[in-house]
């Protein structure tokens, strides 16, 4: 049996692109050892627990919830059922009915929904035109058992429904406030060429965290 490891990771690096707010902040990266004057080289990181390719724990969005730190390992590794939902067009609303097509009697723990949305990374569009799932269709995700949302979007809520909006981050509190963990802006999603793949998903170990980023990668085996 052969082995395919498919990075699903965006690079972290000064000047990517990140959610345009003041709670997110943009990435510095500043070297202070140099191999000609200190012989090692080190550098300061500034970065966001949302930067990049990162999963959200439950205490983003809930009073109380499990930080990065307190959630299992054994969420964030397994078997993972590919939806391919880049037919989707922009702003799009998928339903219970768009993953009951495709999931059928399945009940994954582990699901990743492919729009091949990182395609539209480092523009307005990105964050302002990215598919995103109804209520139901996150109720129904729970009720089916699911314990692992991924997906190559910012975040599967409606992106009209942020800070501000009378329903802030519906999507967010009810995946999340069912200990649903999130992994977001992901991308390489058209690597994958099997309906299930072993996803790995390891964040950084941040104490008391709201999210952390994270190295994710898919193993697809013959």
């Amino acid at each position: 049996m052969t082995r395919e490891i498919i990075d699903l990771t965006f690079p972290i690096h000064e000047g990517m692109q990140t959610f345009p707010v003041h709670w997110h902040p943009v990435v510095e990266i500043t070297q202070l050892g140099r191999l000609d004057v200190e012989a090692r080289e080190t550098r300061k990181m500034v970065l966001g627990t949302h930067t990049g390719t990162h999963m959200d724990a439950p205490r983003h969005f809930i009073d109380g919830g499990k930080t990065i730190d307190e959630v299992s390992l054994d969420i964030l590794v397994g078997p993972a059922f590919v939806c391919d939902f880049s037919h989707a067009g922009k702003s799009q609303e998928l339903t219970v009915k768009d993953f009951e097509e495709i999931i059928g009697d399945n009940r994954p723990q582990r699901v990743i929904m492919r729009f091949d949305w990182s395609d539209h990374y480092n523009s307005d569009s990105y964050y302002s035109d990215h598919p995103f799932i109804s209520s139901e269709a996150a109720q129904w995700l729970v009720n089916r058992g699911c314990r692992l949302l991924a997906m190559d979007t910012p975040m599967p809520d409606n992106p009209k429904h942020g800070k501000g909006c009378e329903t802030d981050s519906p999507i967010h509190k009810i995946l999340l406030g069912n200990d649903v963990i999130l992994v977001e802006y992901l991308t390489n999603l058209k690597a994958l060429t099997r309906q299930e793949v072993e996803l790995v998903v390891a964040p950084l170990k941040v104490k008391g965290g709201d999210g952390a980023p994270v190295r994710c990668f898919a193993i697809q085996r013959d």
